[in-house]
């Protein structure tokens, strides 16, 4: 075996270690930016459940000093509120609002989708009833 081919495997070796690398540092972005979108979709009326494993509503999110306020309890037993740092949250029910796509549009005017072939049948036979 020549001298050559260690390296040329040892060199494979680094650049798929290299491509891995990158890879992986792409999808952990990617999950702490949908994390932190989710964080940031939480306002009052949704469901929370802290890292310490506390249930609740929330009632108030402050957004400058980045915590929110969280019922707990009920009527009868009382309700309890407590502040909370927004990193705290471990589960919530919020949603993340995602834009839609435009509407595709041919010559200035809007898409219309498809009718029924009994529907275009009809009203090119009222067209020609005229």
């Amino acid at each position: 075996m020549p001298g050559w081919f260690i390296y040329v495997v040892f060199g494979a070796i680094i650049v798929l270690l290299i491509v891995w690398m990158v890879f992986s540092s792409k999808k952990r972005k990617k999950q702490e930016q949908d994390a932190q979108n989710l964080i940031n979709a939480v306002g009052p009326g949704n469901k929370v459940k802290t890292i310490g494993g506390v249930c609740g509503i929330v009632v108030e999110v402050d957004n400058e000093e980045n915590t929110f306020i969280l019922e707990t309890g009920s009527e009868t037993t009382g309700k309890s509120y407590i502040k909370f740092d927004k990193q705290a949250i471990y589960q919530t029910d919020a949603v993340v609002e995602t834009q839609k796509p435009a509407e595709v549009s041919i010559s200035g005017y809007a898409a219309v989708p498809p009718t029924a072939k009994g529907t275009e049948q009809k009203s090119e036979d009222n067209q020609d009833n005229k």
